[in-house]
């Protein structure tokens, strides 16, 4: 048997298991919310655990919290964000009040009776350490959630997202590079079209990656900005004067980041605008990268039998059943992971529409679950393909060679010669008969002012 200690709040007695940091509050929650058994990230309960460590020093820094009870709850804070210490204990499931108060209490009480023990006091007498009247002083979970969202999300986004990013842009650049030579048959709905360099291609898919990460920095500087010092509803009732900007100062040396506080804390409280923006980015990311891995994944199809343009590595074999065969893996791995996150895009858009009532978003748990596992598998899967698929991609050149050769496109170079017309029929002809352009031409005893090899060269239509 557990062996419990009995607390009491102003519903009632309830037994909590002796070993618990958390107190009453969470026990209730736990009890309420037995419904997906997933708890807040790690990344979002240090990002909470830091805004708590903020608000304190501006509390003790305006004497409104006393050295002998700010320290204490100081160095429990700092086990959890410097050591990853007592993270087992916040066991409530992200399917909770739509506010995050569980969250926010579960907090306060494990930092309370850490603080507590520090001090050589027993866990759940809230004394001398409260969890209300001195962890959460000045703040309300209204305002303390989403600062906690915005700083987990910021610091995702650049110390994961980011740098993913910045490696898969200096990756294409070189494949940029590298196929710079190389002049294919270019595609329109699925169609043989004019030549194309295979680098444009390529440069298409890092040009699209640098869009995206402006757009996600335009995001970043939204995210900058946050309600702490708002309390209830924004109104910032039992907030000491001056504690938002002191609060903001410390985040922003805690996070390296230029965090600010809101000018309306209650736009930052009743709708979540800037994690709907990150979303929305998060979700342009994920199409770009359905495209370069679904356009990888096509010129890589084959290898006799598709377009075997591109040489994907060879990292597992593909068919429990087939010999040898090779499948483009991480193309499909990532396209799933975007898929994912297009979904996670839908369900945040969905919490902001239908959350954001009146004066509070009560949506705030799904919100940043659904953005911060976007953020994790995006950054992993973009790191995953950029090293096992793209750094390993080579040319086909004989394929593309012969892709060429047998274009019937490059017919196109002689419009201004023999006009639409002829080489619409020329085209005809030569996908009747399977000959190439230039055979065509000639078993047609069609004359060409200007020499016909240098006129249907592909390099020359690039």
């Amino acid at each position: 048997m557990t062996k419990t200690r009995t607390e009491k709040d102003v519903l009632g007695e309830v037994e909590v298991p002796s070993e618990a940091y958390w107190g009453i509050s969470t026990q209730r929650a736990l009890t309420n919310f037995k419904i997906s058994g997933r708890r807040m990230p790690e990344q979002f309960i240090v990002a909470l655990a830091t805004v708590k460590k903020a608000c304190l020093l501006a509390n003790m820094d305006l004497g409104a919290i006393p050295s002998d009870i700010g320290k204490p709850i100081q160095k429990a804070v700092d086990e959890i964000i410097r050591d990853g210490k007592m993270l087992d204990q916040f066991p409530i499931d992200i399917f909770q009040t739509g506010s995050g108060t569980q969250t926010n209490m579960n907090m306060n009480e494990v930092l309370a009776n850490r603080a507590n023990e520090i001090l050589d006091q027993p866990r759940g007498k809230k004394a001398p350490v409260h969890p209300n009247d001195h962890v959460n002083f000045g703040q309300s979970s209204n305002d303390a959630i989403p600062t906690a969202m915005h700083v987990a999300a910021l610091l995702a986004i650049t110390n994961e997202l980011m740098p993913a990013m910045d490696k898969l842009i200096q990756s294409l650049d070189k494949k940029v590079k590298e196929f710079n030579d190389i002049v294919k048959v270019g595609r329109t709905h699925l169609q043989d079209a004019v030549p194309i360099p295979l680098s444009m291609e390529f440069d298409v898919y890092r040009t699209q990656m640098v869009n995206n990460m402006s757009d996600l920095q335009a995001a970043r500087d939204e995210l900058v900005v946050v309600p702490i010092g708002g309390t209830a509803l924004g109104t910032g009732l039992n907030a000491p004067e001056g504690f938002a900007e002191k609060a903001v100062g410390y985040l922003s040396k805690f996070t390296n980041l230029p965090i600010r506080t809101h000018s309306v804390k209650a736009e930052g409280i009743s709708s979540h605008r800037a994690m709907v923006r990150l979303s929305s980015s998060l979700r342009l990311l994920a199409l770009s990268c359905i495209k370069m891995a679904n356009d990888i994944r096509w010129m890589g199809s084959g290898p006799r039998a598709g377009l075997g343009e591109l040489i994907l590595p060879q990292n597992e074999p593909g068919s429990s059943l087939m010999p040898g065969k090779i499948n483009p893996t991480q193309s499909e791995a990532l396209i799933q992971v975007c898929a994912q996150v297009i979904g996670h895009d839908t369900v945040v858009s969905f919490a902001e529409s239908h959350g954001s009532i009146l004066d509070l978003n009560m949506s705030k748990p799904v919100v940043i679950v659904n953005i911060l596992d976007a953020i994790t598998i995006l950054s992993n899967s973009i790191h995953s393909f950029r090293l096992h698929c793209l750094s390993g991609l080579k040319v086909n050149e004989s394929a593309i060679k012969d892709h060429l050769e047998r274009s019937l496109m490059i017919v196109t170079r002689l419009t201004p010669v023999i006009g639409y017309d002829k080489a619409g029929e020329v085209a005809r002809r030569a996908y009747e008969t399977g000959q190439t352009i230039r055979e065509t031409i000639k078993d047609m005893g069609i004359e060409i002012e200007g020499n016909l090899d240098e006129l249907l060269d592909p390099k020359k239509m690039v």
